[in-house]
């Protein structure tokens, strides 16, 4: 099984996927005039001045939602795993396609909000890669074939949030735990389980109440206790900084002979962890209420921003300064070792437990306690954000159908399949907890990237309507306004939401006249 899991996910995960993933970037920010950097005061004000409603949540809840999903096992064990088979450059390569992909998520999130469209059956806001995919070009000769993309993209979207990503965030939280308090990965599991349960049957108002709580505080904290350490370490900082760029750009000695592998890993871990390009966040900019698109745009690349320059570099940076690493030859712990650091111990895996060292040499006794306290909740809130993108996309698959009652039970066929999916990511998380930790991320990287070779090469086809969406934004700042998303003057065609946004707005401007 793991022979095949690493064949598969050694074929989806080419040098090709890390090429498009850093072209698209470079592409999109060249396109956009480098968005990521004009817009950051834009970005912070949209989390502070974002609209609500009965139907979508706020920016800053949507952002929250984003960032759950962001924010977990990837900002940790996969910092960790990035420089332990890709050495310290790996770090460097996180940072750039950080940087780059804010103009990815830009253009996919403004058009999961152009696309978006009102559940049948809750009333909520839904949007994402599978519904953008099929409504953009429902209008041209292409209609039939973006359809079927669009279904496909829904279905391995199902397959890869409900089934193939929570075993890698609940397989870190079992490990943790089980290091921190010698609990068994099974008992983790039930109780993972049972918390998880009472969340999801939530529905998404709860899963927005849940994160929108939890993530902020669980990052600013691990962040700030994270640069304590550093701060500690401080006389390192110059000394690991070179270290970083040297092993980026193969000019270490010892490093040298790993630069593929530092951007490979780099840009992997990357693009797990912030998820720009995936068609992840797109899903949570979907469900925000804003007055025009590319102001969750604007949100959603600002959370790349939060995922990698702040929580991973916090985690990079504790631990190369505390010396919490080792590199390994080859991509695999049974390699070579090429360089370490000289604090961890001869049996260290990698993992959280390059973390939990680090922490440890400043607060002896606690690392291990901290890190699966915060990777508890890290995890668990990911996880809730891989449900709600699989009941996203099981929407869109049934469409009308969700309403249609199922023959011998009193019950619409929507709430039989949603039930079906809660179940399924349930067991998911189960199995997680007690398979091993190669496995269980061969097949999140199996997940991730199957939906970013999907996502990004239909972006790069359906990108003017995000671009001509920001161009409106920008106009509209210049004449002083709150912008206000009209479709049909942009010759952008599907947004079937927005145009009723529109007229409805119209309509009562003639009723107060």
């Amino acid at each position: 099984m793991s022979d095949v899991l690493s064949a598969i996910n050694g074929v989806i995960w080419s040098d090709w996927l890390v090429y498009l993933c850093l072209a698209t970037g470079v592409y999109f920010s060249v396109r956009s005039r480098f968005l990521q950097v004009r817009h950051i005061k834009g970005m912070l004000q949209q989390l502070v001045h974002g609209e609500k409603s009965a139907s979508g949540v706020s920016s800053f809840q949507a952002l929250a939602m984003s960032l759950s999903g962001r924010v977990g096992t990837g900002n940790v064990a996969g910092v960790a795993t990035a420089i332990a088979f890709g050495g310290p450059g790996a770090l460097f390569w996180m940072w750039t396609v950080a940087f780059l992909g804010a103009s990815t998520s830009f253009i996919e999130s403004t058009l999961g909000q152009i696309y978006k469209t009102r559940d049948p059956l809750t009333g909520e806001y839904r949007g994402g890669p599978a519904y953008y995919f099929s409504r953009a070009f429902a209008h041209t000769k292409g209609a039939g074939f973006f359809k079927v993309y669009g279904y496909v993209f829904a279905a391995v979207t199902v397959l890869a949030c409900g089934v193939l990503l929570p075993g890698v965030q609940a397989n870190s939280m079992a490990t943790a735990i089980g290091g921190a308090w010698t609990v068994e990965p099974w008992i983790v599991a039930v109780g993972t389980v049972i918390v998880l349960a009472f969340v999801i049957i939530g529905g998404v108002k709860r899963i927005a109440s849940v994160a929108s709580f939890v993530v902020p505080f669980m990052a600013a904290g691990y962040i700030l206790l994270a640069l304590i350490v550093v701060i500690l370490n401080a006389g390192q900082l110059p000394e690991i900084l070179s270290l970083v760029f040297r092993s980026a750009f193969g000019m270490d000695s010892a490093l040298g002979a790993i630069i593929g592998l530092a951007v490979m890993w780099g840009v992997k871990r990357g693009v797990y962890s912030n998820e720009a390009g995936q068609g992840t966040g797109p899903h949570a900019a979907a469900a925000a209420e804003v007055s025009h698109p590319a102001k969750q745009g604007l949100v959603q690349a600002f959370a790349v921003y939060i995922d990698t320059l702040f929580v991973c570099s916090a985690t990079g940076f504790l631990i190369l300064s505390t010396g919490a690493y080792r590199v390994f030859a080859g991509g695999s712990e049974d390699g070579e070792v090429l360089a370490e650091g000289g604090l961890l111990s001869a049996t260290a895996t990698v993992g959280p437990q390059f973390v939990q060292t680090g922490f440890d040499s400043v607060f002896p006794g606690v690392g291990a306690a901290f890190i699966a306290i915060t990777l508890f909740f890290f995890c668990l809130t990911t996880i809730i954000a891989y449900y709600y993108m699989a009941e996203t996309n099981l929407r869109f698959l049934l469409g009308k159908s969700s309403n249609r009652l199922v023959p011998g039970i009193r019950a619409s066929l929507g709430r039989v399949t949603t039930m079906a999916l809660q179940v399924a990511i349930l067991i998911a998380v189960a199995y997680g907890c007690v398979n091993t930790a190669a496995d269980a991320w061969t097949m999140g990287d199996i997940g991730v990237g199957l939906m970013a070779w999907l996502n990004i090469l239909g972006i790069l086809i359906l990108q003017k309507p995000a671009l001509k969406a920001l161009k409106d934004y920008e106009r509209q700042q210049k004449l002083g306004l709150d912008p206000v998303f009209d479709p049909r003057p942009l010759d952008i065609t599907g947004a079937t939401f927005w145009e009723s946004y529109k007229k409805a707005d119209l309509e009562k401007d003639a009723t107060r006249v």
